[in-house]
């Protein structure tokens, strides 16, 4: 994703969320200063397992358990939007991505990187604790931004974890993208939650035919 393209979508966003870039900036300092040899992977590791694949995109809408029983998903690459992981853990299947901001059941996300998931880490103004709490866990970490990237953390385009694990799929040259798990008009949720429904119904249409 070139930042130059994403800024100005970014900016509207913060503005109709009433988000400050300053702690998403902040964020993204901490969470590179805590990536190190040990937990940090290179995104070769990314592109290696998404270019030219079948991408599954699980969101964590409540009709994701239902739709994976529709699912065969042998030959597709998983990526899990956070709290969809625990879902995937629960039907014993290991996600090879997830895209989490450390906000869903962490303790699943946790079993699932010890079995090999890649843990796409975002840091953002609301999350600082969390990242401080969980990120010396995990293994296999690559960070994420919605702000101007870093040199060890990343901006790949999208705002919450459904639409950046779209994002992500795009950014590495995914064959096809398929999504389940996701419900954008879902009224069972407050207000902050349908702002965010409604950009990630945007972004995604925006990259996803």
């Amino acid at each position: 994703m070139d930042f130059n393209e994403w800024e100005p979508i970014y900016e509207s966003i913060l503005k109709d969320m009433g988000f400050s870039r300053e702690g998403d900036e902040q964020a993204a300092l901490i969470l590179s200063d805590m990536l190190t040899v040990s937990n940090n992977t290179g995104i070769f590791e990314l592109e290696h397992l998404i270019k030219g694949k079948d991408i599954l995109v699980c969101g964590n809408a409540p009709v994701l358990r239902d739709e994976l029983e529709l699912v065969n998903t042998d030959d597709l690459v998983i990526i899990a939007a956070d709290g969809a992981a625990a879902v995937l853990v629960d039907n014993d299947i290991v996600p090879d991505v997830i895209v989490t901001d450390l906000d869903g059941d962490i303790e699943k996300e946790i079993i699932s990187n010890q079995k090999g998931s890649v843990m796409v880490v975002h840091g953002h103004g609301d999350n600082i604790d969390k990242l401080e709490k969980y990120v010396p866990r995990l293994t296999k970490i690559i960070g994420s931004t919605q702000a101007a990237p870093l040199e060890n953390v990343y901006n790949f385009g999208g705002f919450s974890d459904g639409d950046r694990c779209v994002y992500l799929a795009k950014e590495f040259g995914a064959a096809s993208i398929t999504l389940i798990g996701f419900d954008f008009e879902d009224k069972d949720v407050n207000p902050i939650k349908k702002k965010k429904l409604k950009w990630a119904r945007l972004l995604i249409e925006n990259i996803v035919p």
